[in-house]
């Protein structure tokens, strides 16, 4: 079984970056992207069935990431939510937690605790894998 990870991300360089070392060092494989708000609740509505991680930037080219974790929040128990941004500091922490996001990590200075949480994650989905 694999352990899929919706992106939403803006930057397509921070994108692929994400893309190749989640898949390298976590054995995350990546089932799909958007840059926008919209983009992403729609994408992660209508496949409910087919993410275990989604991963979201707060500052999007259209929109906003908080809107995407408040749109997720009665997701399935297994379902995770991080938000990966430049801005983590203890408030945004705290506005993503109460919005449902399951961790928050700092783009610049957290990338290896965002691939510690993903091998946990995947760990618990297919403990074989």
């Amino acid at each position: 079984m694999k352990f899929r990870a919706y992106i939403v991300e803006d930057s397509p360089t921070i994108r692929e970056n994400l893309i190749e070392a989640l898949h390298e060092m976590a054995l995350v494989d990546a089932v799909g992207t958007a840059e926008t708000e919209n983009e992403g609740k729609r994408w992660l509505a209508q496949n409910h069935d087919y993410w275990d991680l989604a991963i979201i930037d707060l500052f999007l080219k259209e929109g906003s990431g908080l809107n995407i974790l408040e749109a997720c929040r009665f997701r399935r128990p297994t379902q995770k939510m991080v938000v990966l941004s430049n801005h983590a500091t203890n408030d945004v922490r705290w506005r993503c937690a109460q919005l449902g996001a399951d961790a928050v990590f700092d783009k610049s200075t957290e990338i290896d605790a965002l691939v510690d949480f993903c091998i946990k994650e995947r760990v618990k989905v297919d403990p074989g894998g």
